[in-house]
């Protein structure tokens, strides 16, 4: 919903204090990326993060610039005229969110942007991550891989059934009581 993939049956969504509850997703300006990263295989990693400032008619030169910090934000200067074909799991999926920030002004939604990654592939997407929220982007970040949930968020919303059942920052939790809370369970 907050992206505008589903629609809003009640309540509201507000961005940096406008009311978007209505507002076409594509409008939004906001990053998704998806558990699948699903990369454009024919593009270039430079190509890959540069698509949606292109369908934005971005000037060439402000694209050239823009991608090329991105690239260096998440890990990849060093790879932008290789294929995702030709990178690891964990760089496909910075390539993925590298894209979701080009497209943001403030906001990127990540679902599970470690799942089907080994450790050290995890650890690289983690980082991107972090990067991110240091260039000053919210970054909503949805897991069920607890560890990862603690080390890049600094606030802890817990949903079940669509309820939220906790809001506390990240000092709150440990993996053991955020189990607990999400399960139901006292641990």
């Amino acid at each position: 919903m907050i992206a505008g993939l589903e629609s809003v049956d009640q309540g509201r969504v507000i961005l940096h204090g406008r009311d978007v509850t209505a507002l076409p997703a594509r409008h939004r300006n906001i990053g998704f990326c998806f558990q699948d990263y699903a990369p454009f295989y024919q593009l270039s990693v430079f190509e890959n993060v540069a698509y949606g400032l292109r369908t934005r008619k971005v000037p060439k030169h402000q694209i050239q610039a823009d991608v090329t910090e991105l690239l260096e934000l998440v890990h990849l200067g060093d790879f932008a005229h290789r294929y995702p074909r030709q990178l690891s799991g964990g760089q496909r999926q910075a390539v993925a969110i590298g894209r979701a920030v080009a497209w943001a002004k403030h906001v990127i939604i990540l679902d599970e942007p470690t799942n089907h990654l080994g450790a050290r592939q995890s650890q690289e997407v983690l980082n991107v991550i972090k990067a991110a929220r240091e260039q000053g982007l919210c970054v909503l970040f949805i897991s069920h891989t607890l560890p990862h949930v603690l080390e890049v968020t600094d606030r802890i919303i817990v949903l079940r059934l669509g309820e939220v059942v906790k809001d506390a920052p990240t000092s709150d939790f440990t993996v053991e009581s955020l189990l607990g809370t999400i399960t139901g369970l006292t641990v």
